[in-house]
């Protein structure tokens, strides 16, 4: 399946959750096209950089379906990102700015090191992604890559160390 008709089955939502934003379900491309959208996910990286890659993180919540599929379809490890209270300790936790106030993540601090692809579903301001790029490099990852299904262009100027995100969609 081409990328043109899978980005036709992701769903627009005009005034959800508040007036002005526009929301983009990705449900009914996952619900029937799993498999093409990883395919073509993977894809943005080429072999080379793939054998760069040791393990695939995943931000909660929607983030853990794409790096689980990724982390499968690649033969490579898995790893979780987390909101507090969600995981046992030891961790590594990592506090950021939203546009309305604060938050935290937190992931496994007794894994080994290892070189990573942080994927998740969408970048909007980039505030969750800088805070896992942070996140993994305070647990002593070295980050390999970054990738989301939708990227908000308009909304960002993400790159993590003059590495940009790749997106499978960028919306301007």
């Amino acid at each position: 399946m081409q990328r043109d008709e899978l980005e036709g089955l992701i769903r627009l939502h005009p005034d959800f959750p508040q007036p002005g934003v526009l929301f983009r379900d990705i449900s009914p491309l996952l619900s029937t096209h799993f498999q093409a959208t990883i395919d073509l996910l993977a894809a943005q990286f080429d072999a080379s950089e793939w054998a760069l890659v040791d393990a695939v993180v995943g931000i909660e919540s929607r983030g853990f379906l794409l790096a689980a599929g990724l982390a499968y379809a690649r033969g490579k490890g898995l790893l979780i990102v987390r909101k507090p209270g969600k995981l046992p300790p030891p961790l590594h936790t990592m506090a950021y700015t939203l546009e309305y106030g604060e938050d935290a993540l937190q992931m496994a601090a007794d894994l080994n090191a290892q070189r990573v692809l942080i994927v998740d579903d969408v970048l909007a301001s980039g505030g969750t992604l800088t805070a896992t790029c942070s996140l993994c490099e305070q647990a002593g990852h070295t980050i390999a890559g970054v990738t989301t299904l939708i990227n908000l262009k308009n909304l960002n100027r993400f790159a993590w160390r003059d590495m940009p995100a790749r997106s499978l969609f960028v919306y301007e």
